[in-house]
């Protein structure tokens, strides 16, 4: 065990630590998305509970990613500090006490203790991408990376599928259907009682989450995962390239953290805003919870199809046009389309099953530009990983755009998806040429 917990370069790895690695990473990203889909159910339930528009509903998201510009520098300097295995503790830890402040929240049913701990969690969660993410793309072959962050996002999305149904079922009742026609009718106090009783209903599944993230912390403090360090290969890669100083030095690199930003952003509102957009049709909470699921399923279909393809019958760089073309195709049919239709059991508007359809777009972007912006970057890996994380803020900042223009008076629920289309356009930019940029001249 104590061998296991000395640094070793990636390629010195045997194949049994790189497959345990792997898996332990595998878990992960489980987490991660278990964690961050369940905000899909969380949106429109704080909507209902605390009173709220739809941008102040978008404050979940905001809330729970900005924590990632916050985070991400400060963590790779707690990674070198006190290593991978004890960050990625760290990480779970931090998780474990915004998941905790639900508790006090719920009985307080105060908005901003909630959006508190929702910070917390994504405090949490930029330790444990900072340190994860910088693993899949070492451990192995460069020319299979975008597989391997395919399989992590099957995990990830796979998490995402259950989170909605899982959080929905314990969170979520039949007769709640009706709830916010009811509260209209009841007096202050009534409205008061049924809206305590209503928020409470996260207490638990919150509770039982953070003492899991606390075991899961110890759990992998004492895996066989190794701690990794790319500065000696680093090392050697910067001797046979030009003496670089500074990150913003590599163009591809921080043209690819502005992608990151958008391709996260679209994601989250393809996913998080489905719900309002499926209500907006007269489709009951109950009902509506499921298409989240439907969108993250999509992605997992891309995700397979990039296993399958990438590289032997496919370019990943490839595959990353194809996936933004096909943004800009589905974003358009969101405005475009009108008319219901009937399928899975569901009657909605055509336009939300292009939403859905956006599952698929988005499912092979993250992993064309990671492998893309690292590139080269030889000492300056774990920084850039770590700038790369930071674009995770579009997370937050986008869906409040949408909520914006969700809110206007100018604008419907269907018609805010507009700001969709800028995001795929600059994505059709970087995946054509932004990433062949290596210099600002």
């Amino acid at each position: 065990m104590a061998k296991s917990l000395q640094p070793v370069t990636a390629s010195s790895l045997s194949k049994q630590q790189t497959f345990i690695s792997l898996l332990i990473i595998a878990v992960l990203f489980f987490i991660f998305g278990f964690v961050s889909w369940a905000n899909a159910i969380l949106i429109p339930y704080f909507k209902i509970a605390c009173e709220l528009n739809h941008s102040q509903s978008y404050l979940v998201t905001f809330a729970f990613y900005i924590a990632y510009l916050v985070m991400s520098v400060p963590s790779s300097y707690l990674l070198k500090a006190i290593g991978f295995k004890k960050g990625i503790m760290a990480g779970f830890w931090v998780m474990a006490v915004g998941a905790l402040v639900f508790i006090p929240a719920a009985y307080m049913r105060t908005y901003g203790i909630f959006l508190t701990g929702l910070f917390t969690i994504g405090c949490g969660l930029a330790i444990l991408q900072t340190a994860a993410n910088p693993y899949v793309t070492i451990l192995g072959p460069k020319e299979h990376a975008a597989q391997r962050i395919s399989f992590m996002g099957i995990c990830n999305k796979g998490a995402g599928i259950l989170a909605p149904l899982v959080l929905g079922a314990v969170i979520l009742k039949v007769t709640d259907s009706g709830l916010t026609e009811q509260l209209a009718t009841m007096t202050e106090a009534e409205k008061n009682t049924a809206l305590n009783e209503f928020i409470r209903r996260v207490i638990t599944p919150y509770g039982v989450m953070g003492v899991i993230l606390i075991l899961l912390g110890l759990a992998v403090r004492f895996s066989p995962l190794p701690e990794i360090t790319t500065d000696e290969e680093a090392k050697e890669q910067l001797e046979h390239k030009d003496g670089k100083t500074s990150i913003f030095q590599f163009p591809h690199l921080i043209l690819g953290a502005v992608a990151i930003f958008l391709h996260v952003g679209t994601q989250v509102i393809a996913i998080d805003t489905i719900i309002p957009y499926a209500l907006s049709m007269n489709i009951s909470l109950y009902e509506a919870k499921v298409f989240p699921s439907y969108t993250l399923t999509a992605t997992i279909v891309g995700y397979i199809a990039g296993i399958v393809l990438i590289p032997r019958y496919i370019r990943q760089g490839t595959v990353l046009k194809i996936c933004t073309i096909l943004g800009i195709i589905f974003s358009s049919l969101i405005l475009l389309t009108s008319g219901s239709v009937t399928i899975l059991g569901h009657t909605a508007d055509t336009s939300i099953w292009f939403v859905v359809l956006l599952g698929l777009a988005n499912s092979l972007v993250w992993a064309g530009i990671w492998p893309l912006a690292l590139d080269g970057l030889g000492r300056f890996t774990k920084l850039g990983a770590s700038v790369m994380i930071m674009g995770l803020c579009g997370n937050a900042i986008l869906p409040m755009l949408y909520g914006y223009f969700a809110d206007s008076p100018d604008f419907t629920l269907k018609t805010a998806y507009w700001v969709l289309l800028p995001c795929y356009a600059y994505l059709l930019f970087y995946a054509f040429k932004g990433y062949r940029l290596r210099s600002w001249s």
